[in-house]
């Protein structure tokens, strides 16, 4: 088998591969990472159902998915699901189901990131709510329809290490709100989220994985003011350089996505199942006294540690009222 790399790009991870047969369910296709991992897909022949919130924004744009699959044969369509709200995520769902077609692939890509303290239309922290809820209850609204030899990839990020979830406060009532600090717990959230539905789904052959996509540009900084991304994204920069670590590698979207793809569709089911992934390959766990860069490799043991996934299943299934 061919062994991928940092730098790898999705068009490398699946040359050679014939998706023609295959359909995906990808969130978050109005920009980034969510954008190129459907073009990819459908480029081999996949029928991808891409969510969005905004509808016109993500049309605008993905006209490079859909010239891919004009040329590889695929096929891609936009439904509009708001992850900050449980009606539009259970309205979704509910039309999706109904159309009784079966999934190989969700890839649970849509965030947010280190925004100003806010609330989903639900009442959750904005970042708790969107990137762990919302997901939960979409995901598990569609694990009927994945198949055999399916698999749900999550994307989780380096900064699970800034906090673990804090499932006795998950909506900041009696804790300082710091943006980061609820990036984090929300990150380690959606690592834990693959873990619990990896272990519920397994004996079906349905297996789900994490990834860190790396350092990428792409819009999950827009509700950050631009000074103080630039001065948190320079610190943290500081920090890496200060631990003996090289030049920070900024990844383009291709390579970006490319573990997602390579934990979806190429690696072996039993080598990614409840595992933390990234730069295509699975991640090595760090010691708890570990001092890593913020931009470092490997995983926190509490992000997918099985006992940590299960509480917060249980909260989720509390929180949302709705039990999988």
């Amino acid at each position: 088998m061919t062994t991928f790399d940092a730098n790898s790009t999705t068009d490398d991870v699946l040359a050679g591969i014939d998706l023609r047969g295959k359909r995906a369910l990808v969130t978050g296709v109005s920009a980034g990472l969510g954008v190129e991992t459907a073009r990819a897909l459908v480029a081999h022949g996949a029928h991808v159902i891409g969510t969005a919130r905004d509808l016109d924004k993500a049309r605008g744009a993905t006209k490079a998915v859909r010239d891919a699959a004009e040329q590889g044969g695929g096929s891609f369509e936009i439904v509009a699901v708001d992850l900050a709200s449980l009606a539009s995520v259970r309205a979704a769902s509910e039309a999706i189901v109904a159309t009784g077609q079966p999934l190989d692939l969700v890839v649970a890509n849509a965030g947010v990131m280190a925004t100003p303290f806010d609330h989903t239309a639900d009442g959750f922290e904005l970042q708790f709510g969107t990137n762990v809820l919302g997901h939960y209850v979409l995901v598990n609204r569609l694990a009927p329809l994945m198949r055999t030899g399916a698999r749900l990839v999550v994307l989780s990020s380096n900064g699970h290490r800034f906090a673990d979830v804090d499932l006795e406060d998950p909506n900041f009532a009696g804790t300082p709100y710091e943006p980061w600090l609820a990036y984090g717990r929300s990150k380690t959230g959606d690592a834990l989220l693959a873990v619990a539905f990896d272990a519920r789904h397994r004996s079906r052959g349905v297996r789900a994985a994490s990834v860190h996509p790396g350092v990428i540009m792409t819009e999950l900084a827009r509700h950050l003011d631009p000074a103080a991304f630039q001065s948190a994204f320079a610190a943290m920069t500081e920090q890496h350089l200060a631990l003996g670590n090289p030049p920070l590698a900024i990844k383009s979207p291709a390579q970006g996505a490319a573990t997602t793809l390579w934990a979806g569709i190429v690696a072996d089911a039993a080598e990614i199942g409840g595992r933390y992934c990234e730069d295509c390959h699975v991640g090595g766990l760090l010691a708890d006294d570990a001092v890593v860069s913020p931009f470092g490799a490997g995983v926190r043991r509490f992000a997918i540690d099985p006992a940590r996934a299960d509480a917060l299943w249980a909260k989720a299934a509390e929180l949302t009222g709705e039990h999988f």
